[in-house]
């Protein structure tokens, strides 16, 4: 019953994310390869997961590099390198367990854009006066990133195959901690 309403919780998230034409992918048929993400087991939410992560995660790549060159406070700039480099390594391992699922897991790629963040965000992040970039960057990542954290708890209780699980428990305490971090009130900033 716990698994129903998990699954129901968790479709529930994605058409409000704007995926309701989800693809219906059937699990992967043939054997896993080496280092795959046990690809046999990957089910339709597995497969829709790691898609929607992917596009999202490619967005945080966009925001990190329009920012990162022009942010002033120490502290910001380490943290946004540490997520470039966590993020890259995320996304080359979801692009090749997505890859070893076959086909089927990449054909048919939907528009999860309902869950990304808006041109004009990025616009204002690209735009930002010199003495605003910081609080423009830690508003925009922010939000974006608890969208994340938000998407991969939902997964949790319906993932079918067990490493895209646990990729979905470290998303969703390195990304909750990353907006702590980020929406933390200034004074607590040095």
């Amino acid at each position: 019953m716990a698994r129903v309403s998990a699954l129901a919780g968790l479709a529930t998230l994605l058409l409000a994310a704007g995926c309701a034409d989800a693809p219906s992918t059937p699990r992967a048929s043939h054997p896993a390869t080496a280092g795959s993400a046990d690809t046999a087991s990957l089910g339709t939410l597995d497969v829709l997961y790691l898609t929607m992560m992917v596009a999202h995660t490619e967005q945080t790549m966009e925001i990190v590099r329009l920012g990162r060159d022009r942010l002033t406070a120490g502290e910001l700039r380490t943290m946004v390198a540490a997520i470039e480099v966590t993020e890259a390594d995320e996304l080359a391992t979801m692009r090749a367990w997505l890859r070893d699922a076959g086909p089927a897991a990449t054909a048919g790629r939907h528009d999860h854009s309902g869950h990304l963040a808006a041109p004009a965000d990025l616009a204002r992040l690209r735009n930002a006066p010199a003495g605003q970039v910081d609080a423009v960057l830690r508003e925009l990542l922010g939000s974006h990133q608890q969208a994340a954290a938000d998407l991969s708890r939902a997964h949790l209780a319906t993932a079918t195959s067990p490493r895209v699980r646990e990729l979905a428990r470290r998303v969703e305490q390195s990304r909750t901690a990353e907006v702590r971090l980020l929406t933390a009130p200034a004074a607590g900033r040095r």
